[in-house]
């Protein structure tokens, strides 16, 4: 049997990642958003951290569950 707290922090975890990544979104129209400044570049690379936080958080969840 596995952690079902543990499993939730994750869950929680997860979520919260989710919610950074469409906060981020919300100002990004295009691609150049992005790619024509430091700002956006640094904006790209928040987004990206909190997708491999996502991965991560399921990788886990899928090793305690089985």
């Amino acid at each position: 049997m596995y952690d079902k707290e543990l499993v939730r922090d994750i869950l929680n975890q997860i979520l919260d990642a989710t919610q950074k990544v469409v906060m981020r979104f919300e100002a990004i129209h295009t691609s150049d958003d992005f790619t024509n400044s430091p700002r956006g570049m640094k904006k790209l690379d928040s987004i990206c951290m909190q997708l491999i936080a996502i991965g991560e958080g399921l990788k886990n969840i899928d090793r305690i569950t089985n």
